[in-house]
């Protein structure tokens, strides 16, 4: 595995700072049951990595004090760990929005069998990972059988009522590009994917998400081995757009890992940089109040033009939704 911070850290990326806290993104840990080639987190079975109960007590503590509208429950899979479900139930206790960020295939894995039906009961947004809407391209991407696996789940999310109107359960798919390029216009491609999931499959969403890949871990190895980590950081710098700055995630949202510690969004939380508000100790979910960050510096290197490029990258999909 190449590293790739050391390429990122000499930047000239525009000074970024906090606004109100609205969303905690909690990382359960990163052990999942697959290891995808543009995984920014090198996921995979082999992964311990994970949230502890005492962990997830501080999470849950953390709620009362921050106020939140949002916990982005993610991973890995997040399913995996054995505090995902208190921490849905703690979230919606509060009338939180939860989003789970499900690879699909997790529903199928033993034990598993009532995961789907728990989302559904207590209202999560499922916010799911499909990389194309094609076989081919999911399966090289995933591995041999996730395309198949994947619309398996999808089927039982939708007879659940996901992506159903009227429902209240709503369902996003998540699309990444196979390789070092930028996503399409997330609305053509929207309107492709419901095209071709309901024509052939019988399969519907609500809105599709599109994120580009970030120069990080896996897939920022894998560049580096093929030669082209500099192409594609040249790529995101010349396609950076400054109206993007204004909404990008990190402004909003803080990223926590599976020992407690805080970082500015899940990509820093990969590269290992951490909130230091003192700019030495790192902070802990435990001490994190409701205005502690607001106005902060967010820290940033050169992955953050994945964010900026193009029609902007986040995990609430592009920043600006196009059509030409």
């Amino acid at each position: 595995m190449h590293a790739t911070l050391p390429l990122l850290l000499d930047t000239d990326f525009p000074a970024l700072f906090r606004t109100r806290l609205d969303t905690l993104q909690v990382n359960l840990g990163y052990r999942c049951n697959q290891s995808c080639l543009h995984c920014h987190v090198n996921a995979g079975p082999q992964r311990t990595e994970q949230m502890d109960s005492g962990t997830a007590d501080a999470v849950i503590g953390c709620l009362d004090r921050i106020h939140a509208g949002t916990l982005d429950l993610t991973g890995g899979a997040p399913e995996l760990n054995p505090q995902f479900r208190r921490l849905v139930l703690a979230a919606r206790a509060r009338n939180m929005e939860v989003i789970d960020r499900c690879n699909l295939t997790v529903l199928l894995d033993p034990g598993q069998q009532d995961t789907a039906r728990f989302l559904a009961e207590h209202f999560v947004r499922v916010v799911a990972s499909l990389p194309c809407y094609l076989q081919e391209n999911v399966d090289t991407q995933r591995g041999k059988g996730v395309f198949h696996d994947s619309l398996t789940a999808l089927r039982e999310l939708n007879r659940l009522g996901y992506g159903r109107p009227g429902s209240g359960l709503t369902l996003d798919l998540v699309y990444n590009p196979q390789g070092a390029t930028l996503p399409p216009p997330q609305p053509a491609l929207e309107t492709d994917y419901k095209r071709h999931l309901a024509g052939e499959y019988g399969v519907i969403f609500n809105r599709l998400l599109t994120l580009a890949n970030m120069p990080i871990q896996r897939f920022g190895s894998t560049l580096v081995s093929r030669g082209e980590f500099s192409g594609y950081m040249k790529l995101l710098r010349e396609a950076h757009q400054d109206s993007n700055l204004a909404t990008v995630m990190c402004r909003s949202l803080v990223s926590i890992d599976w020992r407690g510690y805080v970082y500015d969004c899940d990509f820093n939380q990969m590269l290992d940089l951490p909130v230091q508000l003192d700019g030495k100790t790192r902070l802990h979910v435990s001490g994190l109040q409701e205005h502690s960050l607001e106005s902060a510096a967010i820290r940033v290197a050169d992955h953050c033009y994945g964010c900026t490029a193009g029609q902007g990258s986040s995990c609430g999909g592009a920043l600006e939704t196009r059509t030409e």
